[in-house]
């Protein structure tokens, strides 16, 4: 996976990343969802570093970044930390202003980043997320049964941690095969996956990134509201048709409330993995937003 790009580790704002990257052209950042590493972009960021200098890194907590030690008000995992750790990243790697391709939780670090830092981030792709805040606030109970590991891996430290680290492969393949695409990921892609689960503190990392979105991430989140902050660059939404999405949402109608620019997008024929089970799709649409 990943020829010709170049594995390496990285400083964030507080944390050291595990990243790739490859490719000549204008910056482009790419996120990874949850419980996943940057490997989910192994079938998308080969054919974009042909035309883009691609940087692909595992988000602190993930995959085989560093792991903050977990806290009582969450913030080492806001998606406000999480999202200068990528402004410092592509800063240090000389890169001002880039655009960014996000997915799950990936795409709200991303969310955050254009809202902390809009001067650096020029086009915004979001891929099968609505804003949190949007889901909280209309939650029903559709959402809480569709989404329910949302709050299964918020309760308290270290409740959901013992439960899932008693057979963490087991957990790895029931969360990620809920929905009716089964197994997609490729074997090099699992297996990393699976390897860096088995890493000391990334499944306590993984829960205190959901303990986050329920406390200190909604904080913020309202705070932005209430200072009237919206994304200001272009915004491409992509959602999975046979995903959740689009059946609880009217994902344009949604992020247009959460955007002052232009909103943009459509559903593609996968469930949730959109760049694992839909590459030649995504990479299609991501051909008509991404400037070169």
């Amino acid at each position: 996976m990943f020829e010709g790009f170049v594995e390496e580790r990285r400083a964030g704002a507080g944390a050291m990343l595990r990243l790739r990257r490859g490719g000549e052209g204008p910056p482009l950042l790419l996120l990874h969802g949850n419980p996943q590493t940057h490997a989910m972009w192994h079938l998308v960021a080969p054919e974009l570093a042909k035309r883009f200098t691609v940087v692909c890194p595992d988000l602190r907590g993930y995959g085989f970044s560093d792991k903050p030690s977990p806290s009582a008000d969450h913030a080492a995992y806001a998606k406000r930390a999480m999202a200068a750790d990528m402004l410092a990243l592509m800063q240090g790697l000389g890169h001002q202003q880039f655009q960014v391709v996000a997915h799950d939780r990936g795409a709200r670090v991303a969310h955050r980043l254009a809202l902390d830092a809009p001067q650096a981030v020029q086009r915004l792709a979001l891929l099968d997320i609505v804003p949190t805040l949007h889901h909280f606030e209309t939650a029903n109970m559709d959402f809480a049964m569709g989404y329910h590991h949302w709050f299964f891996l918020a309760q308290p430290h270290p409740k959901p941690e013992r439960m899932i680290l008693r057979d963490v492969e087991d957990w790895f393949t029931g969360h990620t095969t809920r929905g009716p695409q089964g197994d997609v990921f490729a074997p090099q892609a699992r297996a990393d996956y699976v390897a860096a689960l088995h890493q000391p503190g990334t499944v306590m990392a993984i829960c205190e990134d959901y303990r986050a979105a329920t406390s200190i991430d909604l904080e913020h989140d309202r705070a932005s509201r209430a200072a009237g902050q919206k994304v200001g660059c272009p915004l491409l939404a992509l959602w999975g048709a046979k995903g959740k999405i689009g059946v609880w949402y009217e994902p344009l109608a949604v992020w247009r409330e959460y955007a002052k620019g232009p909103v943009s997008g459509h559903s593609v024929n996968s469930g949730h993995y959109l760049a694992e089970e839909a590459p030649g799709e995504v990479l299609a649409a991501l051909e008509g937003f991404l400037e070169r």
